[in-house]
């Protein structure tokens, strides 16, 4: 059984849901796919970069550096940075394939209930104002994907992602931790490209996400103090997070950009 259940208003009309309390659902996501209309409001924040799947690229920022760790949610669930990449934003509620094949609005399972929490439909059988606003979220952010997936694979097609042998210093005592499965731009191959090639990389948005990945790189200072911070608090055995990393940008925008 799909732990996202398809929304209806003649099975779940007398069903509410339980709202997202933090992030402790992505605690162990280490990567999170990105948007090209975030770009700007993930740099400041996050490294990016690239990961294979289903024979394409994807952008992500690294929310870890290993994969069962992310270095951005507290042990209380809370965000510990000020911007949520908008692709965690909307859970419990997501876009998934139903039966019939049609994308359709789900819930996750563990969110389902019959006695408590928030309604998902109003008692017309329209969907309550909370989950309609959610759903033109994910409406927007759907339609920020199919672009962001044609910039992807722009750049795949004109040869300028490369693997990234990343090696991360996790201080003193421990071993270097090699990251693998990683993608970035080649700055050489790109550099490389004659006018039509960038034109085209231009066209399709794909100049951008390439440059804001490149610039990111300077990010990943702060994700290894992040992991030096995680074992010391694991050494320590202490739950108590750094309050300088919080952040409160976690609601439902639909201007990604702003």
């Amino acid at each position: 059984m799909s732990e996202w259940i398809p929304l209806s208003r003649t099975r779940h009309a007398d069903q509410g849901y339980i709202p997202r309390d933090g992030y402790a659902f992505a605690a162990e996501q280490s990567v999170a796919p990105i948007l090209l209309a975030e770009l700007s409001r993930l740099m400041p924040h996050y490294m990016l970069g690239f990961i294979r799947e289903n024979e394409a690229y994807r952008p992500v920022a690294l929310l870890g550096l290993d994969r069962h760790t992310n270095l951005y949610v507290a042990a209380n669930g809370k965000w510990l940075g000020r911007y949520v990449p908008a692709s965690l934003r909307g859970y419990p509620f997501t876009f998934a394939k139903a039966r019939n094949g049609k994308q359709a609005l789900c819930l996750h399972q563990a969110h389902m209930s019959e006695t408590q929490g928030a309604p998902l439909f109003t008692e017309d059988g329209q969907l309550s104002e909370t989950v309609q606003r959610t759903l033109d979220f994910l409406q927007q952010r759907e339609r920020n994907r199919l672009a962001t997936d044609v910039a992807a694979r722009a750049l795949g097609e004109a040869g300028v992602i490369e693997p990234w042998p990343l090696q991360v210093d996790r201080g003193e005592g421990h071993e270097p931790l090699t990251v693998d499965g990683l993608y970035r731009v080649s700055e050489k191959t790109l550099n490389a490209l004659d006018g039509n090639a960038l034109a085209d990389l231009r066209k399709h948005g794909a100049l951008a996400l390439a440059y804001a990945q490149l610039l990111s790189i300077n990010q990943l200072d702060q994700l290894i103090e992040r992991l030096k911070l995680h074992i010391q608090q694991a050494e320590r055995q202490s739950s108590a997070p750094a309050e300088t990393f919080f952040g409160d940008d976690d609601e439902l925008h639909f201007d990604f950009g702003d």
